[in-house]
């Protein structure tokens, strides 16, 4: 199995948990420190290896820039592009391209935009993002979506929470073909005696108001996410 996740005790509200994914174990709640460029910035690899970091963040807009998913991908993926051994969790970069209010520009197909490094031209839809995740090689990543301005109005945030919904069944159908171009996958999948394979994670999005507010229990999909990150 690539990731499961099961409770370890409870406590009122709070649980404490466990998950598993290729390349390690993570107990939750956990502090996952981002490395951008795949690199935690002022803080040597093995600090962070003694002071016990289970999961690594790394970003898939930066790194997509430079030095690349080719790059990253002929190198074996981001865990061995950066020496380390234990989970990585990889964003899909939406975030980053809302960021670029001035340089980009979303379209029902992605969102077009320029880089912040030297203005040249690119796109990323939910199938492109998806493939430079799997080209990296996290354990875990992210579905595509789109990253809500604050504040917005009710029917701007059902508007973009229906995109990031379609865009999110797009990017789940890519993924399910091209789940096994991941750099380690059969090296993994020999060594765990079953197949592994990346965990895709939706993204829960509704601005600042109730879930149910945005996202009508009538939806033309839905989808079963290992996990459901939120934002937005």
């Amino acid at each position: 199995m690539s990731f499961s996740f099961q409770v370890e005790a409870c406590a009122g509200t709070a649980r404490a948990g466990r998950f598993v994914t290729p390349h390690g174990e993570v107990e939750t709640p956990v502090f996952m420190p981002v490395g951008t460029l795949a690199s935690v910035k002022g803080v040597p690899q093995d600090t962070l290896e003694e002071l016990g970091v289970q999961i690594l963040l790394n970003n898939t807009y930066h790194l997509y820039l430079r030095p690349g998913v080719k790059t990253v991908r002929r190198l074996g993926g981001v865990h061995r592009f950066m020496g380390w051994k234990r989970p990585i969790l990889t964003d899909s970069g939406g975030f980053q391209v809302f960021s670029l209010s001035e340089l980009r520009k979303v379209s029902e197909e992605g969102v077009a935009f320029r880089s912040h490094l030297d203005g040249s031209s690119h796109f990323f839809s939910p199938e492109s993002a998806l493939e430079a995740e799997i080209g990296l090689g996290a354990d875990i990543i992210m579905a595509f979506d789109e990253c809500t301005e604050f504040p917005a109005e009710r029917e701007r945030s059902r508007q973009s929470m229906e995109l990031t919904l379609r865009w999110a069944r797009r990017g789940k159908d890519y993924f399910e073909q091209h789940k096994r171009e991941v750099p380690w996958y059969g090296e993994a999948s020999l060594a765990a005696g079953n197949e592994q394979t990346q965990a895709l994670f939706g993204i829960v999005q509704a601005e600042c108001m109730p879930i149910y507010a945005v996202n009508p229990p009538n939806a033309p999909w839905k989808w079963t996410s290992p996990a459901m990150p939120s934002a937005g």
